[in-house]
């Protein structure tokens, strides 16, 4: 429980300070490579649980940047 603990408080400013990212051409360049991430995974996507997850994750990154 310590452990987890431990994780919430040092990640969770990380993933705040994630998301409220302002800056249009920072964004954009992020979409860019998330757009990129994505394609090239399913390309090369094996078929089991831990691919899916990595690409749900890159598409959760690509819609916080790719915001218009």
């Amino acid at each position: 429980m310590k452990k987890i603990s431990i994780t919430l408080l040092v990640l969770t400013p990380l993933i705040l300070s994630a998301s409220e990212t302002k800056n249009p051409k920072y964004d954009a360049e992020l979409c860019k490579i998330f757009q990129g991430k994505i394609k090239t995974y399913k390309e090369k996507m094996r078929d089991d649980a831990y691919a899916k997850t990595t690409l749900e994750s890159y598409k959760k990154r690509a819609k916080i940047y790719c915001t218009k």
